[in-house]
């Protein structure tokens, strides 16, 4: 197992089922089908933290966001904890990275050899008018979350996966043709389908606007969100944005085809290693660094705790990779543990090598933790996942519970009818064996005074970064 070679491939906002394999009624995703076919889906995968930077950072790091201290868009990876990078470059081993990291600086120690055309936060600070959330002067996003056009057509988002996946099939080619026989790890990081909601017009049209599903738990049907979450979509508010029901419609489809379009470059990824003659001897890891919402209750992007956003695709396939699904609930951080374990690389992290999971009877009651420390957050939101429960717990508000098997849609929050209070109970006991969910807040909050203090106050900090998607790098057509 440790000489082969093992290539990670990681998207920006992909919704967990968002893919033909999970059982998606109508979106096109014929290659990750066949990645799934051939290995091991995991059918309840979550991210550390539903937004890019935090959630990256957990990664790399293999440690919990209220561990890394790296809570939001202006608190990128510079290192620091140790990850499994650095692991296999103590260990000898080879590894690389194509593509978007959303890392501090090209020039920091973050456990690659190499960054090829990496994307990384902007100006090296990223979103920090993002750390500004105390509900008496927090901000609200300038112009359109979304993009201030949507519909068919190219974004340099789009360029720029194709630049990542050109590169990638260069990569392999030159691996090949230096035929030095030691095994190699390789992490590759695509945008789509991240908005702008732009994509191309062949896979805009593959979703006619009248085909598409009505959305779940609407307000303007009469659903009340949480308070906690509206005060959260208060920020950028997407779905009052839209200029009317076709725009609203054209987002839709503009996802979809953003994820046959991802689908695609991984299809060509694939065939470059095949090509390269590393295809037999490759574990492939495919996932996503949190979903989207995608218009159900109204909102749209990340940033909250519900399925749609904090749930991601997890597909492992290689030599000795069983076939078939595992329900056992898993995390980004497991993925962190695989890497190193399959080079034998000591790495002391919070997640388990998934080759054992896949190997073991399913643990439905494994804990899963995610937890919300950035843009627009009043508190910090924390979830747990464990058995057929799921808790979203708020600082300063109620919480929410759901019943997974019997509501895996989310519809209905059982946290205050009384013939679930000791489930609700329990479930903040388990949450509270791994995180101080008060004690968290606390330091989130003084984490991101200091960095605005450090840079010079609220209005100094205001002129930093990005105001909405980080840029990419500029690439060759």
């Amino acid at each position: 197992m440790g000489q082969q070679n093992f290539l990670v491939i990681m998207s920006d906002e992909h919704q967990a089922r968002a893919m033909g394999c999970a059982g998606h009624p109508f979106v096109q995703t014929p290659h990750l089908d066949a990645l799934a076919a051939r290995g091991m889906r995991f059918t309840d995968a979550y991210t550390p933290s539903p937004i890019c930077v935090p959630a990256r950072a957990a990664f790399a790091a293999g440690q919990y966001v209220h561990k890394t201290r790296l809570w939001d868009n202006a608190m990128p990876y510079i290192g620091e904890p140790k990850g499994w990078g650095h692991a296999l470059q103590h260990a000898g081993v080879p590894v690389e990275s194509i593509g978007k990291l959303h890392y501090r600086a090209d020039d920091d120690p973050a456990g690659f050899d190499v960054e090829h055309i990496p994307m990384q936060v902007a100006g090296g600070v990223g979103m920090v008018w993002g750390s500004i959330r105390r509900e008496d002067e927090r901000l609200s996003m300038p112009g359109r979350m979304l993009g201030e056009y949507i519909g068919p057509g190219h974004s340099k988002y789009t360029d720029y996966d194709v630049a990542v996946t050109k590169r990638a099939a260069s990569w392999f080619a030159d691996r090949a043709a230096a035929d030095d026989g030691q095994p190699w790890c390789l992490y590759v990081g695509l945008v789509a389908p991240h908005f702008p909601l732009v994509v191309p017009q062949e896979y805009f049209d593959l979703y006619p606007l009248d085909t598409l599903p009505k959305v779940k738990l609407h307000p303007r049907d009469g659903y009340e969100r949480h308070p906690w979450v509206a005060k959260q979509n208060e920020m950028a508010d997407s779905e009052n944005k839209f200029r009317d029901k076709t725009e609203r419609l054209s987002a839709m489809a503009a996802y979809y085809g953003l994820c046959t379009l991802l689908d695609h470059n991984i299809g060509q990824i694939l065939q470059s290693l095949d090509a390269a003659g590393f295809g037999d001897n490759t574990t492939i890891v495919y996932t996503s660094d949190h979903g989207d919402n995608l218009g159900a209750r109204g909102l749209w992007g990340k940033s909250n705790l519900y399925q749609e956003s904090v749930s991601v695709p997890l597909i492992i396939a290689g030599p000795g990779v069983p076939r078939g699904t595992c329900d056992t609930p898993v995390s980004l951080l497991d993925i962190s543990a695989t890497i190193p374990a399959h080079f034998g690389a000591p790495f002391r992290g919070d997640g388990r090598d998934l080759r054992q999971i896949a190997a073991e009877p399913a643990d439905p009651d494994r804990p899963i933790l995610s937890e919300y420390h950035a843009v627009g957050a009043v508190s910090g939101g924390f979830m747990l996942r464990k058995g057929r429960w799921k808790l979203n717990w708020y600082v300063g508000f109620a919480p929410e519970l759901f019943d997974m098997v019997a509501d895996p849609e989310e519809l209905s929050d059982l946290a205050a009818v009384p013939a679930h209070a000791a489930d609700l109970a329990r479930m903040e006991a388990e949450l509270r064996k791994l995180v101080d969910p008060e004690a968290a807040d606390a330091q989130a909050f003084a984490d991101q005074a200091a960095l605005i203090a450090g840079y010079g106050g609220r209005e100094e900090a205001l002129r930093l970064g990005a105001p909405a998607a980080t840029p990419p790098p500029e690439v060759s057509p």
